[in-house]
């Protein structure tokens, strides 16, 4: 009885063999590229997400502030570039401080600083509004609050500080702890003369050794 030998089983071929390899790094690779379009997709609308903003409630009438005019002061310390502040206090009728704007300034460095200081009792996640005549909003943070006053402060935007040398009216915006707006407004129309021309005042600051 004569055996029939079954047919040799044929290993793949070495085309086959490289073939399902390119296709299997081309899937890891597929998967490489959506992990990173998702990781860059979530990263920039981190980056672009919006803060959250407050809106108010509604409004309510300020009381009446009086204005002082825009005085510049400067600062010298041996060792250390010259610091100018020019600013604006605004009291109520009973002489206590409302309002005060100080646009701080140190010689050598391009970057200004606005730093604002108003009531205590504020709703401060709200931060500040300044908006220049009919011009475009600036929101400025609080940073610290102390017993008598909060100060809300940043680096100027030097759009901000081009537009008040040449406006007319400063208004500055905040949100009371009823989450109301309250607006008072600033003049500007002293403003550009005591920025950029000398100070009314310098202090020279001795260092003791």
């Amino acid at each position: 009885m004569s055996s029939r030998n079954s047919p040799p089983i044929e290993s793949p071929s070495l085309f086959m063999i490289a073939l399902s390899s390119l296709l299997l790094l081309l899937a890891l690779w597929s998967v490489a590229l959506a992990d990173e379009a998702n990781q860059t997709s979530g990263t920039a609308a981190a980056q672009k997400a919006p803060e959250a903003t407050v809106a108010p409630r509604g409004q309510r009438m300020a009381r009446d502030i009086r204005y002082g005019e825009w005085r510049k002061v400067c600062f010298k310390t041996p060792g250390a570039n010259t610091v100018c502040r020019t600013s604006i206090s605004g009291t109520w009728d009973t002489g206590q401080t409302a309002v005060r704007a100080d646009l701080i300034e140190r010689e050598g460095e391009g970057a200004a600083r606005l730093q604002l200081f108003l009531p205590v009792g504020l709703y401060l996640p709200a931060g500040v509004k300044l908006t220049v005549d009919q011009g475009v909003a600036y929101q400025i943070p609080y940073v610290w609050c102390l017993t008598n006053t909060c100060i809300a402060a940043q680096v100027a935007n030097p759009k901000l500080v081009e537009q008040m040398e040449a406006g007319q009216k400063l208004s500055l915006e905040v949100v009371d702890s009823n989450v109301l707006a309250v607006t008072t407004t600033l003049p500007l129309a002293q403003f550009a003369a005591a920025h950029d021309n000398a100070p009314t005042q310098t202090f020279q600051q001795d260092v003791d050794e």
